[in-house]
């Protein structure tokens, strides 16, 4: 069993201060993972990951610069406090909006389509250009996070690099960084082998290379029994590689790395409470008033969150199901890819009981939706002790505000 962030009584005392649905974040965690990576020249947040601005300004006073896949998130990240040269739009579509914004403040585009080339040059863009390769290979812990090979529509295939650099040259336009992320949960085997491809791709490009991007794709430990990852290890051969192709081009090279589920995953929880009890033939509910509208991975990827009852620690457990309130069957906290039940060892949890689920710092929130017309869940983060609210419960007037029914 995974021990919580926080103690059962501050739980408690949250949840009944905010209500249920709540996500509670740890900021401590949060700057613990920023600093394992600081073996890297830089480090770049993922925003899409977790785009809460108390969490981009914690970062930001922690020195990270931060990535942004949309007008939405270069905005935010704004508002946050970051300097235009301290974010990078990487995508592989422009449309009209991040079009505009990145060209009104200079923004670094991380090109991962081709054609996005002649469009920068059309607006008379004036940034740092970073071309996103796909390496012919990926990885994930599922299909749909894995960001390389064929399957993938995402970066520059690597075969049409040498074409794309060209092109960017003809459109006057100066390829500085290559980015390579092949998906989350990477291992070791992998990481080598994308290493070994950024090494060539860098000669590709050549004279004008100045940064090389590891992508993110660090895993995160969700069960008891995962291994956390070596992070010593991977920042070792990304620092190697940054050595190495300074040696092939003969001048220095900076590495940085675009961490966002590592970062944040860990710090988060979603607190939640029994609403109701069932037994269906042999199968225990324990049916709460969170559900995919707060947290979508489970129903998603069918990925493991650790669930565990306040106050229960010390109580038998039997096999129990976790599920939600939508009108949906696949809402469901326990379950594995497929949809299957996966029932997880937990107390006789009574109703109004507090259900905490865990490592719900990472597409979360970020994911969350009005699904059944369910408003969006509070946050807190706290820091040093204190807890703030940071995104106010939304109410009925907010989730209607913007349709328009003709009257």
């Amino acid at each position: 069993m995974k021990a919580r962030l926080f103690d059962d009584a501050r739980l408690a005392r949250w949840a009944s201060e905010h209500g249920t649905p709540l996500y509670v974040y740890d900021a401590a965690t949060i700057l613990k993972r920023l600093a394992e990576l600081a073996a890297f020249d830089r480090v770049r947040f993922a925003q899409k990951a977790n785009a809460n601005l108390a969490i981009l300004r914690l970062l930001r006073r922690a020195g990270a610069h931060v990535d942004a896949t949309s007008a939405g998130e270069i905005e935010r990240a704004l508002r946050a406090g970051y300097a235009p040269a301290e974010i990078a739009y990487t995508a592989d579509v422009l449309d009209d909006a991040a079009l505009a914004l990145v060209v009104a403040r200079g923004i670094a585009v991380n090109a991962g389509s081709a054609d996005m080339l002649e469009q920068l040059a059309a607006a008379r863009w004036r940034g740092e250009l970073a071309l996103r390769v796909n390496p012919g290979f990926g990885h994930g812990h599922d299909d749909k996070v894995n960001t390389g090979g064929e399957s993938s529509k995402h970066g520059i295939w690597h075969g049409e690099l040498a074409s794309a650099v060209e092109r960017a040259r003809a459109a006057g336009l100066v390829p500085r960084t290559l980015h390579m992320h092949i998906g989350s949960g990477a291992d070791f085997e992998h990481l080598a082998r994308v290493c070994g491809a950024m090494r060539a791709a860098a000669l590709v490009v050549g004279d004008s290379l100045r940064t090389i991007s590891a992508g993110g794709g660090l895993p995160t430990p969700y069960r008891p029994s995962d291994r956390r990852i070596n992070v010593e290890r991977y920042a070792q051969l990304w620092c190697d590689t940054r050595d190495a192709i300074s040696a092939d081009l003969g001048h220095r090279v900076e590495v940085e790395a675009e961490p966002g589920r590592y970062l944040v995953a860990e710090s988060g929880l979603l607190l939640a409470r029994v609403r109701a009890r069932k037994r269906q033939g042999g199968v225990d509910y324990l049916l709460v008033d969170a559900g995919f509208h707060n947290l979508v991975r489970p129903a998603m990827y069918g990925a493991f969150h650790q669930i565990s009852v306040v106050g229960r620690d010390a109580e038998p457990t039997e096999p129990r199901v976790v599920a939600g309130p939508l009108c949906e069957s696949s809402d469901v906290f326990t379950q594995r890819k497929g949809g299957g039940l996966e029932p997880q060892a937990l107390p006789d949890a009574r109703v109004g009981d507090l259900v905490c689920i865990h490592d719900c710092g990472a597409y979360a929130s970020s994911m969350a939706s009005n699904y059944n017309s369910q408003p969006l869940a509070a946050e807190l983060l706290v820091e040093d002790g204190v807890a703030r609210l940071v995104r106010r419960r939304q109410d009925f007037d907010h989730l209607l505000a913007l349709e328009v029914d003709g009257d």
